[in-house]
């Protein structure tokens, strides 16, 4: 049976795991993203390295007394905490830095319109650290494109860099499918991978259920 779940020793280390060594010659990082809690009954993602390890996980995504996602490293630490956005015109979601962040670091927004093409998602500033003009928050830092009910999405950045993607995962067994809740997420070296995670997070959240 083709091996999905991530290494016992990783999950249960008291320090996270450093799986950020290149594995191909575009120096990527390349994850698997596996769309189920690691605890029994709880919804999330559990995401590992091609060495087993444990990287991210989510559990209990979307509770209906947070109404909130966090995403955590291997050792249960907070990274990021995902809000959607309450009254905006659109479907606009907020990123904050660890749990309990103020000023959010992104806003992400879902295009909707046909004449935007392949693209799924906006990410612009939020007003992390600092205030920012209007100008900057209204500026594209990575634009998703693609179909993520089909796996297949790109992130790119503002001058169209691809930085991360999201493809169908392929097994080793011949005529041995994954299926959807199993895929990959490759990450460019200069992209962090916790960002690549939370917006694998936030496409589930805008099109999981199309």
């Amino acid at each position: 049976m083709t091996k999905i779940h991530p290494n016992s020793s990783s999950a249960t280390a008291s320090q996270p795991s450093k799986p950020l060594s290149s594995s191909d010659a575009n120096s990527s990082v390349v994850l698997t993203v596996w769309k189920k809690s690691l605890l029994f009954n709880c919804d999330g993602f559990t995401v590992f390295d091609s060495k087993g390890n444990l990287v991210f996980r989510v559990d209990n995504y979307m509770a209906a007394d947070k109404g909130e996602i966090v995403l955590m490293d291997a050792s249960g630490n907070s990274l990021f905490t995902i809000r959607r956005k309450r009254l905006s015109l659109g479907d606009s979601w907020l990123v904050f830095e660890g749990e309990k962040g103020v000023n959010p670091r992104y806003v992400v927004r879902k295009r909707v319109n046909l004449l935007h093409g392949k693209s799924l998602a906006l990410v612009t500033p939020g007003s992390c650290k600092e205030t920012i003009s209007s100008q900057n928050r209204s500026k594209v830092l990575y634009n998703i494109e693609g179909s993520y009910t089909k796996r297949c999405c790109v992130v790119h950045d503002e001058k169209r860099r691809p930085m991360a993607v999201i493809k169908q995962k392929e097994a080793p067994v011949r005529g041995i499918s994954f299926g959807m809740d199993v895929f990959q997420l490759i990450v460019h070296s200069e992209f962090d991978l916790a960002v690549a995670m939370a917006l694998v997070i936030l496409l589930d959240q805008m099109f999981g259920s199309s």
